[in-house]
C-alpha cells in the first residue's frame, strides 16, 4: 500500500499541508482551524457545519473567487484561501 500524496496550499499567506484530493474542509479543520469566516451581520466566526453544501457556513475565497464553499471543494496544490478576517483558531 502507498502511503497518501500529500498537497500544499497557502491559507491567508501561509502554506497548510493535507492529503491531496481531501475537501477543503477537511484541510483546514485538520489544521485547526473552525472558523472560516465572520458572519455579514454580528461579526461572530462561522465555520463548517453540514459538511454537504447545503448550509453555506464554510464559503472562504480560492483563488480570488468568492464564496466558495470549501466543503464541496477538494483541494489541489497551490490554490489559494482567504477565509476572509476570520479569528485564528491556533
Amino acid at each position: 500500500m502507498t502511503a497518501p500524496r500529500s498537497a500544499t496550499i497557502i491559507v491567508d499567506g501561509r502554506p497548510v499541508t493535507a492529503v491531496a484530493g481531501v475537501s477543503l474542509t477537511a484541510a483546514l479543520v485538520g489544521d485547526h482551524r473552525w472558523a472560516l469566516r465572520r458572519n455579514p451581520v454580528d461579526g461572530g466566526p462561522r465555520g463548517p457545519f453540514c459538511g454537504m453544501g447545503v448550509c453555506f457556513e464554510c464559503e472562504v475565497t480560492v483563488d480570488g473567487v468568492p464564496s466558495v464553499r470549501a466543503c464541496l471543494t477538494r483541494i489541489r496544490p497551490g490554490m489559494r484561501v482567504d477565509t476572509t478576517g476570520a479569528p485564528n483558531d491556533r
